[in-house]
């Protein structure tokens, strides 16, 4: 486990934010761990945050990833697999019942799996910029 990671300790002489590299978060998010340490899991559930990480303490219970990441995956899922119907029907014209057996199950899929990764990669994201409530310990809003 890593040591506790306080407020305080996030600021140089009290008025300094340290940085937060933005890449490194977003890689742990997609990976649904938290983007502070790495180190615990950033939801309780399939979709729920947790209140803060078990593994640093860093609180999660401020973030705002409202209807970003579901916003996102229906446009990422939308252009795969809507260019990926196209090409198929186009190049190998297959009866229909491959169509309604296919992207549906393919929709579905994608949608579940990636649904999670770009939540967390949004909760990194707000965490690495300072938004919604993880200004830290003494910093305006």
């Amino acid at each position: 486990m890593g040591e506790m990671n306080h407020d305080h300790d996030r600021f140089l002489h009290g008025s300094q934010p340290l940085e937060r590299p933005l890449l490194p978060a977003l890689l742990r998010g997609w990976k649904r761990r938290c983007p502070n340490c790495g180190g615990g899991p950033v939801f309780a559930s399939y979709l729920a945050v947790r209140p803060s990480c078990v593994a640093c303490g860093e609180p999660f219970h401020h973030h705002r990833a409202d209807d970003l990441p579901a916003w996102a995956t229906i446009v990422i899922v939308g252009h795969l697999v809507g260019t990926l119907l196209l090409s198929v029907e186009f190049s190998l014209a297959p009866p229909m019942w491959v169509h309604f057996a296919l992207w549906p199950t393919l929709a579905l899929g994608l949608t579940l799996w990636l649904l999670p990764r770009i939540k967390g990669m949004v909760v990194a994201m707000q965490w690495a910029w300072r938004m919604h409530g993880f200004e830290g310990e003494g910093q305006p809003d």
